[in-house]
């Protein structure tokens, strides 16, 4: 069994950070904890966490710092976790949660934190053709033309266009990711944990860079 690993993936939306997880995850042995993922679970199972975070994430706007480092602290700490290892997707966000992070981990400390390194006209042309199914959420890729929904193979829901998949509201979103990731980009780069890992070329060229990147951490 490959030994595992403890990450953080970093990454403008549509640098392939989903499609990386789950291949990392997979070759590493570690679960992919996607703190998107969990809080629109505790929202959809009505838990005390997802009541008081529906209203800002309907919103728009960003979760506070204490909810996401509890919801990571109790995360991390379950057997999977402390065993092998994670891939932190969507955590952290901002330096007061790195250094939250830092502290509930000093006895397992992270090994590296990956950037995944994709051009802006890249990122928006790939997120420009996205399409989504409205049941299961899986991304799927169509010319950018192509309105028409379709049936998806994995749970057949309809597979549609994101009405915030537009241009405008992409380069909205990439503004706000910048400027909140470049602190965070920094902190880690002070401190010796970040690669840049170039997120162009196949799925298989860029898992093969960041497992290398990996391996020479751990």
């Amino acid at each position: 069994m490959t030994s595992g690993a403890r990450l953080v993936i970093l990454g403008r939306q549509g640098a392939g950070k989903g499609t990386q997880c789950v291949r990392l995850s997979r070759h590493f042995v570690v679960p992919h904890i996607s703190t998107g993922d969990m809080l629109r679970a505790a929202v959809r199972e009505d838990t005390e966490v997802g009541v008081a975070v529906k209203e800002i994430m309907d919103s728009g706007g960003l979760v506070g710092d204490s909810t996401m480092v509890a919801l990571v602290r109790k995360r991390v700490n379950l057997d999977d976790a402390r065993t092998r290892g994670y891939i932190l997707d969507g955590f952290p966000r901002t330096v007061v949660q790195a250094q939250a992070f830092d502290e509930m981990s000093t006895d397992q400390p992270l090994d590296v934190v990956l950037d995944l390194v994709v051009p802006r006209d890249l990122v928006l042309q790939r997120l420009s053709s996205r399409r989504v199914c409205r049941d299961c959420g899986t991304n799927f890729t169509a010319p950018a033309d192509e309105p028409r929904p379709w049936t998806c193979e994995n749970c057949g829901g309809d597979v549609v266009h994101r009405a915030d998949d537009t241009p405008d509201a992409i380069n909205r979103r990439l503004d706000l990711y910048e400027s909140q990731t470049a602190p965070l980009i920094e902190f880690y780069g002070l401190t010796g944990r970040l690669v840049e890992i170039d997120g162009v070329g196949s799925p298989d060229e860029v898992f093969l860079r960041a497992t290398s990147a990996v391996d020479a951490r751990c």
